[in-house]
């Protein structure tokens, strides 16, 4: 447990205490610490606890920083390939786009994804992929809008689609193992998650963002203020600061130690938690005097579409009561893919 939490005048360093990491600073709405997943699969029962208590802590920013054993140099070869992807021309670029996929396969160009919060769409391009089901399967079936099959650039960048591919399953599990920590904080079995997030909608998505001069107006940001619908979403790195949370003290930058990755909670959890767990709320801004692009990999995990988004009893309290109705992770992904404005026949906002 997290016993001794005081403000500290010095430089910014890492303490650690009871087994994970966190930030100096005071114990409050506005801390993201650090933890260490390796130390909750691998410690006695006190590492676990103390793992578990400080992810709960940090998630109520929305946000947590965890170490991983994913390979810094698959990493490497993963971003470089999607480096190489992004600066080709919008006419080879464009050659990758899935039609009828509502941005969730294929290339989606500039100016298309829009927050929720904003009529101005994001200054940003995507690549997004996600697992390969067999036609026939039963999910496919009911699901033919969820289930896409990918398509990838391989003709333009040579050996992208197995490191792309290979980068989704690696993440994957590591979310799922990471869920693990949340399921025992939320006061359910350890592996409650895994009975219905393998065989989900589970989407990756590589997100370039071009340098602010070039953008058409100035009211641009990157990436305006949103929280993403799903479970969690894992961020192995980027290239470039600019990612930004909302806390109770107002902004803060997302600045994970090296070799760290960022985990953030979603819409479905936050529903499923009744609350407990809140939305990480976060933009995309780059710095006045910053002149370059910024590139990310984001994976979004989703449960199965046919799974109930209901609040956990263990979550509703005298304190707490039920918040949420139930609704199936379709649905709700349905109707944010619309405020987005993703759905190809039913824009929120036209394309300019």
């Amino acid at each position: 447990m997290l016993t001794d939490c005081h403000p500290i005048e010095l430089a910014p360093t890492y303490y650690s205490v009871d087994f994970y990491i966190f930030r100096y600073g005071t114990c409050m709405a506005d801390q993201v610490f650090d933890v260490d997943l390796l130390a909750f699969e691998n410690g006695d029962s006190a590492t676990r606890n103390a793992v578990v208590d400080g992810v709960m802590q940090s998630l109520q920013t929305g946000f947590v920083y965890s170490a991983h054993d994913i390979s810094q140099d698959f990493l490497d070869d993963v971003y470089g390939k999607l480096a190489e992807f992004f600066a080709l021309s919008t006419e080879e670029k464009s050659s990758a786009i899935a039609d009828g996929t509502n941005g969730q396969r294929g290339y989606t160009g500039l100016l298309v994804e829009t927050a929720a919060i904003s009529e101005i769409p994001d200054w940003k391009e995507m690549l997004n992929w996600g697992k390969d089901i067999p036609h026939g399967h039963p999910l496919k079936n009911r699901y033919p809008h969820r289930f896409f099959d990918n398509s990838f650039p391989e003709k333009l960048v040579p050996g992208i689609t197995d490191a792309l591919e290979t980068f989704h399953e690696e993440v994957l599990r590591l979310q799922l193992r990471f869920l693990r920590i949340i399921a025992l904080g939320l006061n359910c079995f350890e592996s409650f998650f895994d009975s219905f997030v393998p065989g989900g909608a589970t989407l990756s998505r590589a997100i370039h963002y071009p340098a602010m001069n070039l953008a058409p107006t100035e009211s641009h940001v990157w990436a305006e203020e949103h929280g993403d619908i799903n479970l969690i979403t894992a961020l192995p790195r980027s290239t470039a600061k600019g990612l930004q949370i909302k806390t109770e003290e107002g902004w803060i930058e997302a600045l994970p130690p090296d070799g760290y990755l960022i985990m953030n909670t979603g819409i479905m959890l936050e529903h499923l938690s009744n609350g407990a767990i809140p939305t990480g709320i976060h933009r995309v801004v780059a710095d006045p005097d910053q002149t370059g692009d910024r590139l990310s990999i984001v994976q979004f995990c989703h449960p199965s579409p046919r799974t109930i988004l209901s609040p956990l009893k263990s979550c509703i309290t005298e304190d707490r009561p039920q918040k949420y109705a139930p609704i199936t992770a379709a649905d709700r992904l349905d109707q944010v893919l619309w405020e987005i404005n993703l759905l190809e026949n039913g824009r929120r906002i036209e394309e300019s």
